[in-house]
């Protein structure tokens, strides 16, 4: 089941491969990092940014847009789904991103964003230059490497000096500086995002005690900060354990709102895999169950091109029968179609004996699944379900093979 509704006639009535996701998680989840408590010494203004990135479904936008959520954006695409779906919540974006381009700070500051987390002293520039062309004044928050360890994937750590990411806190003063001569640039804020998937709220901590020592010092350098962006990351448990999300938030929150202090600060917030990921699941039907030597594969119609994320990071995700039955576990690798050797979900895995024809269901799939699907070996993308209560509504249909060539020529 998700949520009121079976899985076995999802698959029946939708085909599949089959994104399928629970509208009743989403906005629990988004509701825990709202209702938390930010300030030990009061109540703190804070915006919940969606990371669009996670999972950038339409519906899912309009989700939280309608709820109050601002959202975290790397793309003038993503701003536009933004303005598609909610335009109120165009004045809660954050724009983050290495590489933003000239086309996409103008459409953000039509649009009249909340602000923008400047990576580079060369974006700064032309963020100033465009705000200047268009008449608008900028607001800025750089985005600082506090050059904190966070244990995780090499792929998705980001806050070291090493990475691409951010700008050296201790230049940052210096960049501040000469950005107050600049009468279309408002420094109004600060930025920090160490990575992603992190399960100690140490790091966090440590990060947010580096950059509230550095907004001291801009305060005293007469420039007026008003915001603090603490980025995304906050990470889940990707295997079978027990995991309470309200407890991670409240441990999260602990770490980073007494730093805070007194500051004023007005709080941004970046969560996305930790909303949306275990929400949602890769519905897979079992095509072949074949044996080579030792080895015991269950090939199914979903591949990489459907869910890279075993393949790209090595991530692990829960696979269950749809139907439980009699008999033994089995260890086994599930695989894919495509024709690569890195086409797997999972490699020696115990799991139920299953049949081909029968649906299994690749857990915590919300988050990096849809988002960097592709149509590799012309593999169209699943259709997407999004379910409250009992009913499950399409909010992506299924690509055809003729879309797929509609943009080609001969």
């Amino acid at each position: 089941m998700c949520d009121g509704a079976g899985l076995a006639e999802l698959a029946e009535e939708h085909g599949t491969p089959l994104y399928v996701y629970s509208a009743e998680q989403i906005v629990y989840r988004y509701g825990l990092f709202e209702a938390a408590t930010w300030n030990s010494m009061g109540e703190r203004r804070h915006t919940v940014c969606y990371s669009v990135k996670a999972n950038s479904s339409l519906a899912i936008l309009k989700l939280l847009g309608d709820r109050g959520a601002g959202f975290d954006i790397v793309s003038g695409g993503e701003l536009a789904r933004v303005r598609k779906v909610c335009k109120p919540a165009l004045k809660r974006v954050v724009f983050s991103g290495v590489g933003k381009q000239a086309w996409e700070i103008d459409a953000a500051l039509k649009a009249g964003i909340l602000i923008f987390n400047v990576e580079s002293e060369a974006e700064l520039a032309l963020l100033g230059e465009r705000a200047a062309k268009l008449g608008a004044k900028a607001r800025f928050a750089l985005r600082v490497n506090p050059d904190v360890f966070a244990e995780t994937h090499p792929y998705i750590s980001t806050g070291m000096s090493e990475h691409k990411f951010g700008i050296e806190i201790g230049l940052a003063r210096a960049i501040y500086r000469r950005a107050a001569k600049n009468k279309s640039l408002n420094a109004a804020g600060v930025s920090v995002h160490i990575g992603s998937q992190i399960r100690s709220v140490e790091p966090f901590r440590a990060a947010m005690e580096r950059v509230t020592g550095l907004i001291a010092e801009l305060r005293g350098d007469g420039h007026r900060i008003r915001y603090v962006d603490a980025g995304g990351g906050l990470g889940i448990d990707y295997s079978d354990a027990a995991f309470d999300p309200a407890a991670e938030v409240a441990r999260y929150a602990a770490a980073i709102g007494p730093v805070l202090g007194d500051t004023g600060l007005h709080l941004l917030l970046e969560p996305g895999r930790f909303i949306v990921a275990q929400a949602g699941g890769l519905l897979t039907r079992v095509l072949y169950v074949k044996k080579n030597g030792a080895k015991t594969f269950v090939v199914t119609d979903a591949g990489m091109n459907d869910l890279i994320r075993p393949s790209l990071y090595q991530g692990h995700h829960e696979i269950l029968p749809v139907t439980l039955r009699s008999g033994a576990e089995t260890t086994v690798d599930v695989v894919g179609p495509v024709c690569e050797s890195a086409d797997f979900f999972a490699r020696d895995r115990v799991m139920g004996a299953v049949k081909p024809g029968e649906l299994v269901i690749v857990l915590d799939a919300g988050a990096y699944g849809m988002s960097m699907s592709s149509n590799y070996n012309s593999r169209t993308r699943p259709a997407e379900v999004l379910v409250k209560g009992k009913k499950a509504r399409v909010v992506r249909r299924r690509e055809t093979v003729k879309e797929l060539m509609g943009m080609e020529s001969v």
